[in-house]
């Protein structure tokens, strides 16, 4: 009995419909580029878990405040901080994309570098 190939065990694989892409990850992107911006995204991620949980404590001190209005301010303010650092956090993806537009006449430069090599 001829033992099959082990192409044929698994039949053909295809590459998936739409290109090169999966999963929202970029192949193009390699080496130094890749790391840039992965660690781009890992911050904001980082400040976004950061400020949803802000959020939620916030809301559990203003809870708990029991009516004393320094415990309440003070809920308040850390609400308005988180929502600013939101803010900010926004408008600097704008920022960066106007920048790239400007500077390099791309929108998504600043935030895909890509680093010439050999």
């Amino acid at each position: 009995m001829p033992t099959p190939s082990p192409s044929s065990i698994f039949g053909d694989i295809k590459p998936p419909i739409g290109g090169t892409k999966v999963g929202g990850y970029d192949p193009t992107l390699d080496g130094l580029s890749a790391f840039l911006r992965n660690i781009i995204f890992l911050i904001f991620i980082a400040a976004g878990l950061y400020a949803f949980f802000n959020f939620i404590f916030a809301g559990f001190d203003f809870i708990n405040a029991g009516g004393d209005s320094n415990k309440i301010t003070q809920a308040w303010n850390k609400i308005w901080q988180s929502l600013l650092g939101l803010v900010i956090m926004l408008a600097s993806f704008a920022i960066a994309a106007i920048a790239g537009q400007i500077l390099f006449g791309q929108w998504d430069f600043i935030l895909k570098p890509t680093i010439p090599g050999p």
